[in-house]
């Protein structure tokens, strides 16, 4: 088949599902979406989509359902609540779960929709709302041979980079937490570092420079201190989503008796931003935690 004849569905319109349902609609697929946000629904339609109420009726006739919602209380609903898509998606189509959960849920959520016929690719993504819309995602996914052929030319349209890391899902979701783990850690130690160089009185901008040509340099400092930098705290990607995600970190380590010091104390960092009025702001909203708590003076502030 070509793309002009493949369906298929986005549940989630937010910065990240709105940039992969454009690229779908780019590659020639016709797509239909539905947020609980209307206008994220009227801009899509807007661009070529076709709006829909509900998940399920996002998923009838679709031949690839792309869920792009938080956390895995949201994809069961998604897939299994009252206007789910499971029961509407036709036999032999395929979940794309991109949500960031525990391995253990993503593999408990495969085998319930695979009992029904339908395909379950545990596929979450990497890259931000940027990469979404380009068409640039990197995807970490698992699931059966079935699964990846059904899901493959929808993948194909969303990523510049996709990785196949088994055949069940959950390794998927594993891959995924290891990144967080990293992810979460390196956002913490650049706040920790940009508010302690502005605690020292040095040139922030002149701190950027030096480190980004330096061995302390991560892809997180060169990523998110330009927002310290311009004071721009709105929300690219949120201190609650590291909330989330350091969180379950924890709740696996901890079923596996294993130590995370080093993410444990990030965890508290983002925890005390959030805790602060700063849930739902950028996760580089940390550096203005520290900087509270310790009077350094960063862009933007007094």
């Amino acid at each position: 088949m070509t793309n002009a004849t493949h369906r298929a569905a986005v549940i989630g319109l937010g910065s990240m599902g709105s940039g992969m349902a454009g690229s779908l609609l780019r590659a020639g697929f016709s797509v239909a979406a539905c947020d609980v946000n209307p206008e994220a629904v009227a801009r899509f339609a807007t661009a070529g989509g076709r709006a829909a109420a509900n998940p399920a009726e996002a998923a009838r006739d679709a031949d690839v359902v792309v869920s792009v919602v938080v956390n895995a209380a949201q994809t069961e609903a998604v897939l299994f609540g009252e206007t789910g898509a499971a029961a509407a998606m036709p036999e032999g189509a395929v979940f794309v779960s991109s949500a960031t959960m525990d391995p253990a849920v993503a593999r408990a959520l495969a085998a319930r929709l695979e009992a029904t016929g339908r395909h379950y690719l545990d596929a979450p993504m990497s890259g931000g709302a940027a990469r979404a819309a380009d068409g640039g995602l990197t995807f970490l996914a698992s699931g059966s041979a079935a699964a990846f052929a059904r899901a493959r030319p929808a993948l194909e349209a969303m990523a510049g980079t996709l990785y196949e890391l088994g055949d069940a899902a959950g390794q998927g979701a594993a891959f995924k937490m290891i990144n967080q783990l990293l992810a979460g850690v390196h956002i913490a130690a650049a706040c920790e570092a940009m508010a302690f160089a502005a605690k020292q009185g040095l040139d922030l901008r002149r701190v950027y420079e030096v480190i980004t040509k330096s061995a302390g340099n991560s892809w997180m400092f060169e990523n998110r201190v330009p927002h310290i930098l311009d004071a721009d705290y709105s929300p690219k990607s949120a201190v609650d989503i590291f909330v989330k995600d350091l969180g379950i970190v924890q709740d696996m380590a901890r079923a596996e008796k294993y130590p995370v010091p080093v993410a444990a104390a990030a965890l508290q960092m983002f925890l005390m931003a959030s805790g602060a009025g700063m849930g739902r702001d950028d996760d580089a909203s940390v550096a203005r935690l520290y900087a509270q708590v310790s009077g350094a003076t960063l862009p933007g502030t007094k």
